[in-house]
């Protein structure tokens, strides 16, 4: 992927929705709901305060993260889905 985030955003590949439940029952397509956990595939250099001193991101790659519903902006590159976000809106490193 030739997609590099800027300061402190990272781009995440979304896991792929559930296509049956436990229970054995078929979800179809308009029910689905968007998957909210993903996997971190860039990350940005960091962010830059005030005095000019870069602080690093907490997440890597590789990481899988939980985020919120509608966080980040969908970008589609060679088919694939991906979201860009701030790493503020990542809730949760995944272990």
């Amino acid at each position: 992927m030739n997609l590099t985030p800027m300061h402190d955003r990272v781009i995440i590949k979304p896991s792929q929705p559930e296509e049956v439940t436990k229970g054995g029952i078929i979800i179809p397509d308009t029910a689905k709901e968007k998957p909210m956990q993903g996997e971190v595939i860039a990350v940005g250099p960091g962010k830059m305060t005030e005095d000019g001193k870069l602080i690093p991101l907490t997440v890597k790659v590789g990481d899988k993260v939980l985020y919120g519903k509608y966080s980040g902006t969908e970008v589609e590159i060679n088919g694939e889905q991906f979201l860009i976000m701030r790493e503020s809106d990542i809730l949760a490193i995944i272990k």
